[in-house]
């Protein structure tokens, strides 16, 4: 790959992680500011569903932050773009549509295939 296409890569991937943090921070900001009682039971209901909802939407952007740390590793030690499975190159349709990708698409079809047969 390109010197010029990684560099493209690692800051597509400083910012999206640039934005995530920013969200998580509000969100703990959110959190924080929001001590509401509610006496009927229907609303402590809902306002629970919602923080539970947001807790979660936060701890799957926790692990694409994993995985953009990971990504960023990659590109420093020069193995972004190699698929982890077969080491052939992943196409740069590929990890455009998905930049933390560590499979070329023959190799996580197989994986999905593989996971399906297995009911996971």
């Amino acid at each position: 790959m390109e010197k010029e296409e990684l560099e493209e890569f690692r800051q597509l991937l400083i910012s999206q992680m640039q934005e995530l943090l920013s969200q998580a921070g509000y969100t703990v900001q959110d959190m924080a500011g929001h001590k509401e009682s509610f006496p009927d039971p229907t609303d402590r209901a809902s306002a629970e569903t919602d923080r539970n909802f947001m807790l979660r939407i936060r701890d799957r952007e926790a692990k694409l932050i994993k995985k953009i740390k990971e990504a960023l590793e990659r590109i420093e030690n020069g193995t972004f773009g190699i698929c982890d499975e077969c080491g052939e190159d992943i196409s740069f349709e590929r990890l455009k549509a998905r930049p933390v990708t560590t499979q070329c698409i023959d190799c996580k079809r197989k994986k999905e295939a593989e996971e399906k047969a297995l009911g996971l």
